[in-house]
C-alpha cells in the first residue's frame, strides 16, 4: 500500500504541474500550444471555460479510443477532469502575469513546455495510465501503422487547424511549441534518467484489483 500511495503522489504532482505548464504557455501570449488552440477556440465558439472544455474533450476522446479498442486507467481518468478543474482554479486566481511581446514570451513559453515535461515524467512514472489525448495517439498508430511519433503530428496539427478556424490563437509560439516539446521532454527524461519503455500501465480494473487486495506492482 505505501508503494501506491507514492505513486499517487506521483501522478497528482504530474498533473498539478501539468496544469500550471499550460497556464504559463497561455500567459506567455505569443500563441498558444496545438491542443490549447483547439480547447480556446471551442471555448469561445460556445462561451465555455478551457478548463471545462479541456475536460469535454477529453472525455469524448477517452470514448473515441475505448471504442477503437484501447484500454485506459485510473491516470487517463483522473488526467481527464483535474488537469481541467486545475487549469481553470490557476486561471481564476491569476497569480502568473501575462507576457508582453517576444522577449519576454518566448522564455516564459519554453519554461511551461519544461514544466509540462517535468509533468509529463512523475505522470507517466506513476504507471496509472496515460491521458486521453496520449491514447488516442497510442490506437491510431496501432490501427493504421503509422509511427506513433507522426500520428501525433498529424493529430496535433488537425486540433490547431480546427482550433484556428474556431478564433483560437495560432501564433509563433504554436510553432515553438510544436518543435521544441519533444527536445524539452527528451532533456527532462534524460537529466531524471528515466527511460519511458520500463513501465508498465495498469488499467482501471487492475488499479481497482490491487486496493482491494493491499498491495500494488
Amino acid at each position: 500500500m505505501k508503494r501506491f500511495v507514492f505513486r499517487f503522489l506521483s501522478m497528482i504532482t504530474g498533473i498539478c504541474l501539468y496544469s500550471l505548464g499550460i497556464v504559463i504557455t497561455i500567459k506567455a501570449n505569443i500563441g498558444y500550444s496545438p491542443w490549447d488552440v483547439l480547447h480556446a477556440g471551442i471555448a469561445q465558439t460556445i462561451g465555455m471555460s478551457i478548463g471545462t472544455v479541456v475536460i469535454v474533450v477529453g472525455l469524448v476522446i477517452l470514448v473515441l479510443v475505448v471504442v477503437l479498442g484501447e484500454k485506459f486507467g485510473f491516470g487517463t481518468l483522473s488526467n481527464m477532469v483535474m488537469i481541467g478543474v486545475l487549469i481553470d482554479i490557476i486561471l481564476f486566481l491569476d497569480f502568473i502575469p501575462i507576457a508582453q511581446g517576444l522577449l519576454f514570451g518566448i522564455p516564459m513559453l519554453i519554461t511551461g513546455l519544461f514544466v509540462i515535461s517535468l509533468a509529463i515524467y512523475f505522470y507517466i512514472k506513476s504507471g496509472f495510465g496515460a491521458g486521453p489525448r496520449d491514447n488516442l495517439m497510442v490506437v491510431l498508430s496501432r490501427k493504421t501503422k503509422i509511427p506513433a511519433g507522426v500520428c501525433r503530428c498529424i493529430i496535433e496539427l488537425l486540433a490547431t487547424f480546427f482550433g484556428w478556424l474556431l478564433g483560437g490563437m495560432v501564433g509563433i509560439g504554436t510553432v515553438i511549441s510544436v518543435i521544441a516539446i519533444g527536445f524539452c521532454i527528451q532533456i527532462t527524461f534524460w537529466a531524471l534518467k528515466f527511460d519511458v519503455t520500463s513501465v508498465k500501465h495498469e488499467t482501471l480494473r487492475e488499479t481497482f484489483d490491487s486496493i482491494r487486495t493491499g498491495s500494488s506492482s
